[in-house]
């Protein structure tokens, strides 16, 4: 048997489509959620602290960096006969209307099974200055073809 994806190695790199979240793109994810966070909608709310932090006006829900992420990634592997199998991230800034986000990855390890081979990536969102607003991990699995 041999592996789909024998081509691949640590240190590969991927990168995804970027994304720019508008005022409507923010409040169609609420809809779509039914998470309706004053975070995400209301600019006075948004006026105010939260501890330490002010955001200085609305933000994209944090989960709009998993959905950039997980696209780069089946975009890359279904392409290859591959499947995602895990994304864990945090959030490190928050995004506002008019950012651009765009994700990337990058291979840092991989094992054979008996099933297939799997590759471990590091994942990152960067803002348009090159912030990380979002990082992780990810794996993904390429299964033994006949």
């Amino acid at each position: 048997m041999t592996v789909t994806a024998s081509g691949f190695a640590a240190g590969h790199k991927i990168t995804g489509s970027s994304f720019s979240p508008t005022r409507e793109s923010i409040r169609q994810f609420c809809e779509a959620s039914l998470d309706f966070n004053p975070l995400h909608l209301d600019d006075n709310y948004m006026k105010g602290d939260f501890g330490k932090t002010n955001f200085g006006g609305i933000i994209m829900h944090g989960m709009n960096n998993f959905g950039v992420i997980t696209k780069m990634l089946t975009d890359w592997v279904y392409g290859h006969g591959g499947m995602q199998r895990r994304l864990e991230t945090r959030w490190k800034a928050p995004v506002k209307p008019g950012d651009t986000i765009t994700p990337h990855a990058v291979i840092t390890s991989e094992r054979n099974t008996q099933t297939g081979r799997w590759y471990t990536l590091d994942v990152q969102v960067l803002n348009q200055r090159g912030e990380v607003v979002a990082a992780g991990e990810a794996l993904v699995e390429f299964p033994l073809s006949a």
